[in-house]
């Protein structure tokens, strides 16, 4: 005679391989979300990347004069000494990364505006004025804005592309060269540093 098997003597068929699959596919996306998750935590928690700074033979010599032609018509130039941190950026419309950079630009103009301790001056590389006039209309900026139609102020700061950024000192003195979008943290702390120098 047969008997029906117990409930605790009872055995569960075998796993199909259909039913194994399934059952590694769900490790295997636990996993991965696990890993995603931790890769997150750490670039969320890091600090910012470096600036990337280049050596020119300006640093640690007086800035180059900074005067012409405004992209709204007027002039201005940059006196000397500025008495001021000055952030002059070379900039062109049509430049992706310096449209990755101008509202970092904006930021940074807005939180020194109150203290006056630095300023931003922005000068025309290889662009229309009427381009870059409309590019800063749409960004906000309110600082001056060189257009430098012959490449003179380019020049006498040795810029071959745009973004380029020069951090001045309130003496006059460039005290970095910047050759990447750069972020109003990272201004911030270029000049902590050159106040930590003595500049």
């Amino acid at each position: 005679m047969t008997g029906v098997l117990p409930p605790e003597t009872a055995t569960h068929p075998p796993a199909t391989p259909s039913a194994r699959r399934r059952h590694t596919a769900r490790w295997v996306a636990v996993t991965v979300l696990v890993v995603a998750a931790g890769l997150i935590a750490v670039l969320a928690t890091r600090p910012p990347a470096e600036v990337a700074e280049v050596q020119s033979p300006l640093v640690g010599t007086q800035a180059p004069p900074v005067r012409g032609v405004t992209v709204d018509g007027g002039t201005f130039a940059l006196t000397r000494p500025p008495g001021t941190f000055v952030v002059l950026n070379f900039f062109a419309g049509w430049c992706v990364p310096c449209q990755t950079e101008g509202p970092e630009l904006v930021r940074f103009a807005f939180q020194h505006q109150q203290s006056g301790d630095a300023r931003v001056i922005s000068v025309v590389f290889d662009d229309a004025a009427s381009d870059a006039r409309s590019y800063q209309s749409t960004l906000g900026a309110t600082w001056p804005t060189l257009a430098d139609p012959r490449g003179t102020i380019a020049l006498s700061y040795g810029v071959r592309a745009p973004p380029s950024t020069f951090l001045i000192a309130p003496d006059g003195r460039v005290v970095a060269y910047i050759v990447s979008p750069v972020t109003a943290a990272q201004l911030d702390g270029l000049i902590a540093r050159a106040r930590a120098t003595g500049a």
